[in-house]
C-alpha cells in the first residue's frame, strides 16, 4: 500500500533494515515501539498463563520479559491474548458494509476473520468478490478470504452468475486468498462430479485449503468426502458427527451464529486430547447478535460457562484457526509473531478492554480507530442495480395441492410433511414462494410450510441463501404478492406485510443483501420488522428472516424451495 512503485533493492533494504530493528529490540539494544507492561499473557504453546513485558516493532511481537519502549500501557491486573479468529463467516449476513462490520467486531476482540463470499458472488459474480476485495482493504481487522465453491450452490438453484474453476483460478493468488471455500455440493463431491472436483482440484494446485459444508453426512460417503480433499466442517450439530469428522481427519469449526447454535451440542467435544483440532465460527450474524451479545468473545464464554477450559477455548478461538489456516505469524504471543493482541478482565466476562491490531491500538476502550475503504465507483454502481424481475401477481401466485416442508426454532434441517391443499391458520400451514430475480425469467416456485407460525400477513425477503432470489411466506395470495412486489421496488430489502399494507420494511441495496447505513440504524429496522412479524404470529423461538433465508439453500435436507418448486435434498429431485 505505501510502496507503490518501490524498487527491488528499495524493499530489501526496506525488509532487512525493520528486521534488523526487530532483532535489536529482542535483544534490548533498542526500545521498543510500545510494550504493553506486567501483563498476564496467555501462552498457547505451553497452554498457561505467563506474566511478563509484551515489546512491539514495527507491528511485530520482538519479546516477552522485561522491555522498555517508546510508548508503554500498564496491564497490571489484566490478561492478554492473542486477537481472535472467525474460521468462518458471510460478511454479508450482517447486512452492513465490511467497515460497519469491523467497527462492530473489532471492539470485541476480533481481529481476523475468514470470509466467504459466496452471498454476493451469487448476485454478482466475480464483480461480487471484486467489491468484497475493495470494501475490506485497510480495515483494522484482517479479512482473508475462502473463494466461492459453489456459485450457485447446486444446479437446481437460478443465481446471478455460475461460477466454475477458470472463473476463480486467477484468485487464488491473491495475497489474501487462503483456499476454496465451504464445499455445499457434497452430493457432487461423494458422486465424483466433474465440476465439483475441479474446484477442489483447482485449489489443490495452488496450495491452498479447501473448507467443508456436509451437514449429516457420514460413513462411506463422508470418506469419500474427505478423501476428495475437504478437511474442515462447520456443519457439525451433534456431538457424534463432529466426533466422526474428526477421527477422520477433518477441523471441526464449532458454529454459534445466529440461524444455527451448535456449541451446546459440541462443547464436550473441546478436551485437552482433540481441542487442537477445533475452531470457532459463527458463519451468519446478524445487526442484534453483533451489536447485543458480541463476536467470537461471546463463543469464549458460553463455553466457558458450559465447562470449557478458559484456555482451551481462547485458543480455540485464536491459535487453531491460524494454524489450519497456515497464517504462521498470528494467533500467539510470542516473538515473530504479529502483534494482533486483546486485553481482557476476567474469564467470566470477558470485557474487551483495549485491541491492538499488528501493534497499533484500533480499540481503545470506547472507539473503534479506523478509516473508511473505498470501492471503485463503477463498481459501486453495479452493487447497486442487481434485479432483473417483473412484478409478480396473484394469480401467478394460486396454487393447489403443493408439498410441504417443516420449519423448527435454532434448526436448519426442515423435514418433508407430505402436502397441504391451501393456506391453514389452525394447523400453521402457510404458503411460500421464490421468485427470480437476476435474469428475468418470471420462475416463482411454490410450496407450504408447516410451523412458522404466522397467522396473517406476509414477510419477504431478497436474502435467500444462497443465490439470494426474493423469498416469501404469506397467508393470503394478496399480501404475498405485495410483500414480493415491495421487494422488487426497494431493489433489495426485508419487508412486513399484513392487510394490504406494508407495516415495516428495511431496505438492502448494495446487491439486494446488504445497506449502506450505520449498523445501529440496520438493526433498528430490521428489529422492527422483525417485532411486527412476530405479531403476526411468527414463533418467538423462530428468528422471521433468517430463518425464512435458509429455506431456499437446497444443501441442506431435506425439503428446500427452489424458482422451479419444491425440492428434496435427499434424493435429489423435485416432488
Amino acid at each position: 500500500m505505501g510502496y507503490m512503485g518501490e524498487r527491488t533493492e528499495e524493499k530489501v533494504a526496506r525488509k532487512l533494515a525493520k528486521k534488523q530493528k526487530l532483532v535489536n529490540v529482542a535483544a534490548k539494544r533498542m526500545k521498543a515501539d510500545l510494550v504493553l507492561k506486567n501483563a498476564t499473557y496467555l501462552n498457547v504453546f505451553s497452554s498457561e498463563f505467563c506474566v511478563g513485558d509484551i515489546a512491539v516493532s514495527d507491528g511485530l511481537i520482538a519479546g516477552v520479559g522485561e522491555y522498555e519502549g517508546v510508548r508503554e500501557v500498564d496491564v497490571s491486573g489484566k490478561f492478554v491474548c492473542p486477537g481472535l479468529i472467525d474460521a468462518h463467516i458471510h460478511l454479508e449476513s450482517s447486512m452492513v458494509s465490511p467497515a460497519e462490520f469491523a467497527r462492530a467486531v473489532v471492539r470485541h476482540g476480533t481481529t481476523t476473520v475468514i470470509c466467504d463470499p459466496h452471498e454476493i458472488a451469487n448476485v454478482m459474480g466475480v464483480d461480487g468478490i471484486r467489491y468484497m476485495m475493495e470494501a475490506t482493504e485497510g480495515l483494522p481487522l484482517d479479512v482473508h478470504f475462502m473463494l466461492p465453491s459453489c456459485v450457485p450452490a447446486t444446479d437446481m438453484d437460478e443465481s446471478g452468475a455460475k461460477l466454475d474453476f477458470r472463473a476463480i483460478d486467477e484468485w487464488f493468488a491473491h495475497p489474501r486468498v487462503l483456499g476454496l471455500a465451504e464445499m455445499m455440493n457434497y452430493v457432487g463431491v461423494t458422486r465424483a462430479d466433474p465440476f465439483a472436483i475441479s474446484q477442489i482440484l483447482a485449489s489443490q494446485a495452488h496450495h491452498k485449503k479447501i473448507d467443508g459444508h456436509a451437514p449429516g453426512l457420514s460413513g462411506a460417503e463422508l470418506n469419500a468426502y474427505i478423501a476428495a480433499g475437504v478437511y474442515s466442517d462447520h456443519e457439525c450439530y451433534t456431538f457424534e458427527n463432529a466426533l466422526e469428522k474428526l477421527r477422520l481427519g477433518q477441523f471441526i469449526m464449532i458454529r454459534e451464529g445466529t440461524a444455527a447454535k451448535n456449541l451446546k451440542a459440541l462443547a464436550p467435544i473441546l478436551t485437552q486430547a482433540r481441542e487442537s483440532r477445533c475452531m470457532f465460527a459463527t458463519d451468519d450474524k446478524h445487526p442484534i447478535d453483533l451489536l447485543t451479545g458480541g463476536h467470537i468473545d461471546y463463543i469464549i464464554k458460553e463455553a466457558i460457562a458450559r465447562g470449557v477450559d478458559p484456555v482451551i477455548a481462547i485458543k480455540v478461538a485464536s491459535h487453531h484457526a491460524a494454524r489450519y489456516f497456515l497464517l504462521n505469524n498470528k494467533g500467539a504471543i510470542a516473538p515473530g509473531y504479529l502483534a494482533d493482541m486483546v486485553v481482557f478482565d476476567d474469564f467470566r466476562s470477558f470485557n474487551v478492554l483495549q485491541v491492538f491490531k499488528r501493534g497499533r491500538e484500533v480499540f481503545d476502550g470506547e472507539n473503534v480507530i479506523m478509516e473508511q475503504p473505498k470501492v471503485e465507483e463503477g463498481l459501486s454502481a453495479r452493487a447497486h442495480d442487481t434485479f432483473r424481475a417483473p412484478f409478480v401477481t396473484e394469480e401467478r401466485l394460486a396454487a393447489g395441492t403443493l408439498p410441504m416442508m417443516g420449519v423448527k426454532a435454532h434448526e436448519l434441517i426442515t423435514p418433508n410433511l407430505g402436502t397441504a391443499d391451501g393456506y391453514d391458520a389452525p394447523r400453521d400451514v402457510a404458503k411460500m414462494a421464490l421468485v427470480e430475480r437476476h435474469h428475468n425469467t418470471g420462475h416463482v416456485g411454490l410450496g407450504y410450510v408447516q410451523g412458522f407460525g404466522l397467522k396473517s400477513g406476509a414477510l419477504a425477503s431478497s436474502i435467500s441463501h444462497d443465490s439470494h432470489n426474493v423469498i416469501a411466506i404469506g397467508t393470503c395470495d394478496r399480501d404475498l404478492a405485495l410483500a414480493v412486489n415491495r421487494i422488487l421496488e426497494m431493489k433489495g430489502g426485508v419487508c412486513v406485510v399484513d392487510g394490504g399494507k406494508v407495516v415495516a420494511e428495511l431496505s438492502l441495496p448494495v446487491a439486494g443483501i446488504m445497506s449502506d447505513e450505520p449498523l445501529v440504524t440496520v438493526n433498528e429496522k430490521l428489529e422492527t420488522a422483525k417485532d411486527a412479524a412476530h405479531k403476526l404470529g411468527v414463533n418467538p423461538g423462530i428468528d422471521p428472516f433468517m430463518t425464512l433465508s435458509f429455506m431456499a439453500l437446497p444443501v441442506i435436507p431435506s425439503l428446500r424451495i427452489t424458482t422451479r418448486g419444491v425440492f428434496d435434498v435427499t434424493t435429489q429431485s423435485y416432488v
